[in-house]
């Protein structure tokens, strides 16, 4: 029953987070002449830096949200708005953890295997 509850807190704030990202990426994306720089995307994933930034920081420095708050913030309104918020918290946790290579990694993994895969799956589809 509890992660049924949980899946419906992560789901609500997806929803919300979704909706966030359709009205702010459209609205930035206008600002970029003739459309031909991705505004919106660039600017849903610094504006989610930002704020699972100031999020984690509150909850780490002054315990303000408890586990089901935690849950609908970052995995739901965070993770539908961004899931490069996530990627940009990992990366400076490992940082912050001296893992500096690891965190190389991560920034150098995440960007080839996702251009890779990208790729992948247009020449899949190009040859059907």
């Amino acid at each position: 029953m509890k992660q049924f509850l949980n899946m419906l807190v992560v789901g609500a704030g997806g929803f919300l987070g979704s909706v966030f990202r359709y009205l702010v990426s459209g609205a930035l994306q206008k600002l970029s002449p003739e459309g031909v720089f991705p505004l919106g995307t660039l600017g849903v994933n610094v504006i989610g830096c930002l704020v699972i930034g100031l999020l984690a920081g509150a909850a780490e420095n002054m315990q303000v949200f408890g586990p089901q708050v935690r849950l609908f913030l970052f995995l739901g309104v965070l993770g539908g708005f961004t899931t490069f918020s996530s990627f940009g918290y990992e990366t400076m946790a490992m940082l912050r953890d001296g893992q500096a290579l690891a965190a190389m990694a991560n920034v150098g993994l995440h960007v080839v295997a996702g251009l890779f895969a990208v790729w992948l799956g247009l020449t899949v589809t190009a040859a059907v």
